[in-house]
């Protein structure tokens, strides 16, 4: 999968292709029918296919903090992609200059003169270009005029719902992993790479993965027993916390600290998942160091205890 990094970076082999647009958050269910709809057409016209993205997403420009929390990273996010077999990213870095193009100059300088597309798939729910003005009907006339298809897809159902983004945070955030897991099409995770901490689980007798996550805000909050993959080709039990810590100013990060159960391996550096299967607690500030303790060690026999390791 090639990643094209901004309109600047367009050349003219890209230009000729099937495309869709949005903030494929999750890349859940509804995002993976929209996309092999997509990639089908690409292969029956012999073109890539080109899924265009922005950073950072809208949301998060106009409103950092208060913006609903990342299912997942940028970088995750091209990894799921890239599984499914899409051909082109095109990340478009969303500015105050970008913010300003109307609709019709969105799709004329994106669509048309950038990828001289010839086919587009987009969502029930597209809004594009500023005051949100454009969608499939805008895009679907300028199609016509312009010599490109616009197939808008109707919603993916669960359970006689919609599936999307949002009501994946919802199950997240009440710890239902079973329906985010049917929402998604597989157990929700996080990646990230394993770095330095404050090294405190070490010196309370249980060292901890500290894991980069990359977003503001996570979906959830709390301690969940939790799988890790990607160190080998074993899964490995443990307990995980998901929080907030403040950086700097009155800025604050998503963090991930991750005890794995019966392991003692130098990981730093080193790219894992963690899949979240159960909640244990919710997330709280402890008075003193042996009262957190106390605490670790009951989260730590509460998930041994979930996955009948006892």
């Amino acid at each position: 999968m090639e990643l094209i990094r901004g309109l600047h970076n367009l050349k003219p082999h890209h230009r000729g292709c099937v495309g869709t647009i949005g903030a494929f958050d999750g890349v859940h269910l509804g995002h993976q029918t929209l996309l092999h709809s997509l990639m089908e057409k690409g292969r029956e016209l012999g073109l890539p296919s080109v899924v265009i993205c922005f950073e950072p997403l809208p949301r998060e420009f106009f409103a950092p903090v208060e913006a609903p929390p990342r299912l997942m990273s940028f970088r995750e996010k091209l990894v799921a992609l890239s599984e499914l077999g899409v051909d082109r990213i095109l990340r478009i870095n969303f500015d105050e200059k970008f913010r300003s193009l109307s609709a019709d100059t969105f799709i004329e300088t994106v669509f048309v003169q950038g990828l001289g597309i010839k086919y587009v798939v987009v969502g029930d729910d597209l809004r594009f270009g500023a005051g949100r003005k454009g969608d499939a009907v805008s895009l679907g006339r300028a199609g016509r005029d312009h010599g490109f298809e616009v197939v808008d897809t109707p919603s993916v159902l669960v359970d006689g719902e919609r599936v999307s983004s949002s009501r994946i945070r919802e199950a997240l955030e009440s710890a239902d992993f079973v329906l985010a897991e049917r929402l998604l099409g597989r157990p929700y995770a996080m990646t990230g790479k394993v770095c330095y901490g404050r090294q405190l689980g070490r010196t309370l007798g249980a060292p901890t993965a500290n894991v980069e996550l990359q977003r503001i805000k996570a979906p959830m909050s709390g301690v969940y027993a939790v799988e890790v993959a990607g160190i080998d080709s074993r899964r490995y039990h443990g307990v995980a916390n998901v929080g907030m810590r403040p950086t700097v100013g009155d800025r604050c990060k998503a963090i991930l600290e991750a005890h794995l159960f019966d392991f003692n391996s130098d990981i730093y550096g080193k790219s894992i998942d963690v899949i979240f299967r159960h909640k244990i607690r919710d997330e709280r500030k402890f008075a003193t160091l042996g009262e957190l303790e106390k605490n670790i060690r009951a989260d730590i026999q509460a998930s041994r205890h979930w996955f009948g390791l006892e």
